[in-house]
């Protein structure tokens, strides 16, 4: 009778965990890894890390300067993404981590920020690592696929996702980076954590 009761405990214990988990976001997420610790480069050649992000919404993404094919609907995306997302004020960070370090030099990562109108109070670029660091951070913790170029191309072989990182390091949920229409959700998104007060 006791190793029932216990028992019953047990699972509704364990049932009130997992509600309160399901329930913790408005949003209906599609991953569950932590971010890595990581402190890196930003684009004014300043040190920028996981804890600069910590309590902090963000956005990131994986691109590189000299990128002629999915970068550029993707940063063109962001620079939209940041823009809507400043005009409902909405405290989210937006973090591009080069998968080119050994070119994205920071000042090459400023000058590109600024083509795309970039404000980088609210918008990171991210270099000061070798391809090998940065292949593990996007593998690993992003499940992002992240390869080298072949010997007869330059192109690095990258995932083209938008990450959607909560204030505790843990990614939440994945976008297509290159479809303008992934903008509309995640402002929806934004909007849905806002008005649960979630955006702090």
């Amino acid at each position: 009778m006791i190793k029932r009761r216990i028992f019953f405990v047990v699972i509704a214990s364990l049932l009130l965990i997992l509600t309160a988990c399901g329930d913790k976001l408005p949003i209906e997420t599609n991953m569950s890894e932590e971010v890595a610790d990581f402190s890196f480069t930003n684009q004014y050649n300043e040190s920028f890390s996981l804890d600069d992000l910590e309590g902090t919404w963000w956005i990131a993404d994986f691109v590189f300067t000299n990128c002629t094919t999915v970068c550029l609907p993707m940063t063109s995306n962001m620079a939209k993404l940041q823009t809507r997302i400043a005009e409902e004020n909405f405290p989210v960070h937006l973090v591009s981590f080069s998968v080119d370090p050994d070119y994205d030099t920071p000042e090459v990562l400023e000058v590109y920020g600024n083509e795309y109108g970039s404000d980088f109070e609210t918008w990171t670029f991210l270099t000061g690592y070798d391809f090998n660091t940065i292949k593990e951070l996007s593998i690993k913790s992003f499940r992002a696929l992240l390869k080298e170029p072949k010997k007869s191309s330059d192109e690095v072989m990258h995932d083209t996702r938008f990450f959607l990182v909560d204030p505790e390091g843990n990614i939440v949920k994945g976008y297509d980076g290159v479809k303008a229409d992934s903008l509309d959700e995640i402002m929806e998104d934004l909007a849905s954590l806002n008005k649960k007060n979630l955006l702090q």
